[in-house]
């Protein structure tokens, strides 16, 4: 696994794994690659100094960051199916209905374009990007 620090054309940064250098260039290629604050596909990366192994000794071993990573976004994924209410592909259409006021109050995930996402953005009205669900073992190569 890598991982890049990236910006988009309105400059936010983030970071995003990869399974490799060339697993980035084929999904930032076929506009796979968005900024998860404003949706843009223009998204370069930035500069990052390599992680450097020290000499010193750890009394505890540390988990490796995908581990954790990977943990933490499977977590985040099951808590938001388990709590909120799907509403597929209409959830642009929803969310800004519950942001004013014509929809019931209640958190909800689905589908949204990048054209809708940062209209909602524009617009003030929070949503974000749900993680990605972890790869089935299954279908490994």
């Amino acid at each position: 696994m890598i991982r890049y620090a990236l910006s988009c054309a309105a400059d936010h940064p983030f970071e995003a794994w990869f399974s490799s250098s060339s697993d980035y260039d084929d999904q930032a290629a076929r506009g796979l690659v968005e900024c998860p604050f404003c949706g843009s596909r223009e998204v370069a990366k930035q500069i990052m100094a390599p992680a450097v192994a020290g000499t010193k000794k750890r009394s505890v071993p540390d988990l490796p960051l995908q581990t954790l990573m990977t943990d933490m976004a499977k977590k985040v994924r099951a808590h938001v199916e388990a709590n909120f209410d799907y509403v597929g592909d209409t959830f642009a259409r929803e969310a800004r209905a519950i942001h004013e006021g014509t929809s019931e109050q209640r958190e909800i995930y689905g589908e949204a374009t990048a054209e809708e996402v940062r209209a909602l953005k524009e617009d003030g009205i929070p949503c974000a990007p749900l993680p990605a669900p972890p790869p089935d073992p299954s279908k490994a190569h």
